[in-house]
């Protein structure tokens, strides 16, 4: 059971595009002894499987659909348009959407940049996926307008993409169920947000070490004033020479 006493567990769900791997490996180098799970869901599916209990914790895509779930904002994309390599978009850095005007864009039913109205002439049908998307724009039927990771996800050699300059973005957020906010979550939600292991914040943060020294016991009084380490005290009767040791004496002259 996730999260369970007898079994501790966390599984973090993940929409197509996120990579993980960085905030896994650190959860597993702070937590080594509660095993971490990825769920990939679909951003359709993400919202779901947070509220049914599939997943603690999980990358989504805004917006959250519902005031039950909290989102930490993390980053917002690129968005780009999927070209043949022989396009004439290729030839370029960046397009816009009005120099898609002519052009067949496809929107598939998984869309994720939530278009009012998309740009270019809408395709006979719309693709289930983004995947059978890519297909399409492979065999010539028409370009896919997607955030940079999906892109990339999906990439093909005789495929590439340009940046679209006034295109809708993705936002990537950390979401879960507002009422289910436990300590491993919260452990979770420190890694993301970059919380070092001796944060204040969070049940694993290490106490700070006392800043000050215990002082050292004073020196007992002795009734006079204390002597100069490395100068030991003069010989009575003579005078002490240079370094503290006194004079050698000569021999008595007889008297005459």
């Amino acid at each position: 059971m996730t999260g369970s006493d007898a079994s501790p567990s966390f599984r973090l769900a993940y929409v197509p595009g996120v990579t993980p791997t960085k905030w896994v490996r650190i959860w597993n180098e702070r937590l080594p002894d509660i095993p971490l799970t990825l769920v990939g869901v679909t951003a359709g599916e993400a919202f779901a499987a947070l509220r049914g209990g599939d997943a603690d914790a999980g990358f989504v895509r805004l917006p959250v659909d519902g005031a039950d779930l909290s989102a930490i904002p993390l980053y917002t994309e690129t968005t780009v348009v999927v070209v043949p390599k022989d396009h004439v978009v290729a030839a370029v850095d960046e397009v816009s959407t009005e120099d898609l005007a002519d052009e067949i864009v496809l929107h598939p039913l998984d869309d994720v940049l939530g278009w009012e109205t998309p740009p270019g002439k809408p395709a006979f049908e719309r693709p289930a996926t983004t995947a059978d998307a890519i297909e399409l724009v492979a065999a010539g039927i028409g370009v896919l307008v997607v955030p940079q990771s999906l892109a990339r996800l999906h990439h093909r050699k005789d495929l590439t993409y340009r940046t679209v300059t006034d295109a809708p973005a993705s936002r990537v957020a950390l979401s879960w169920p507002e009422d289910k906010t436990t300590d491993m979550v919260e452990d979770f939600i420190g890694i993301v947000r970059g919380r070092t292991v001796n944060s204040s914040r969070g049940r694993q943060a290490t106490p700070p070490q006392a800043k000050q020294e215990r002082k050292a016991a004073p020196a007992k009084k002795t009734g006079g004033k204390p002597r100069t380490a490395g100068k030991p005290a003069a010989k009575s009767g003579g005078k002490p020479t240079r370094g503290g040791a006194a004079p050698k004496r000569g021999k008595p002259r007889r008297r005459p």
